[in-house]
């Protein structure tokens, strides 16, 4: 989750001793977080041991998990029956910009499926990053936290364009999916796909 339920809490005002909302705010901080990762194109929270596919031609790979830590093997697959294989030695590569993994040369390896193993994301609020291993920007968390506290208090009026009580104030509602500072945050960590 991109952002603790504590400090969701103390953002909304909540005690840390009423439980009574916490469910509802960890769904949301959840959904929150998936959905930061659809707009973003790729995958926030550090994953241990993720795999890539990539074509035996390509010698540029963007993997979807960035930054990269490092990478642990390559592998390749010519049938279901053999399944996945490690290639050794490893190839010569180079990680440009914690975010392009770059091969010296293509693969030649006839109709094979190849990939890689690696390390790479942030390290989520609430763990201490080790040595090579990047933190989650704080506008990132600050971004998931506005958007999960805008969601809370207007819960109530999900799907309505206007509210006119009795003798209350006319409100119309914008048809606000995702807030604009946060849609403007995740602009800037958005992966371009060609």
């Amino acid at each position: 989750m991109l952002t603790q339920l504590s400090t969701v809490k103390s953002r909304l005002s909540i005690l840390d001793t009423d439980t009574t909302n916490d469910a509802l705010l960890t769904a949301s901080i959840q959904a929150v977080s998936s959905r930061f990762d659809r707009e973003c194109s790729r995958t926030l929270a550090r994953t241990e041991n993720a795999n890539y596919e990539f074509d035996p031609e390509q010698t540029e790979l963007c993997p979807p998990c960035y930054p990269i830590e490092s990478v642990t093997r390559f592998e390749f697959k010519t049938s279901e029956s053999a399944g996945w294989q490690e290639i050794t030695p490893a190839p010569d590569y180079l990680i440009r910009k914690s975010c392009v993994i770059s091969l010296v040369v293509p693969f030649r390896i006839p109709p094979a499926a190849l990939r890689i193993q690696y390390f790479g994301g942030y390290v989520l609020p609430g763990t201490t990053p080790d040595a090579g291993q990047t933190p989650l920007p704080p506008d990132l968390e600050q971004a998931a936290v506005e958007q999960v506290a805008y969601w809370f208090q207007n819960r109530e009026k999900l799907g309505a364009i206007r509210y006119w009580p009795k003798g209350g104030v006319y409100e119309q509602f914008a048809d606000l999916d995702l807030l604009p500072s946060v849609r403007a945050v995740l602009y800037q960590y958005r992966r371009w796909q060609f």
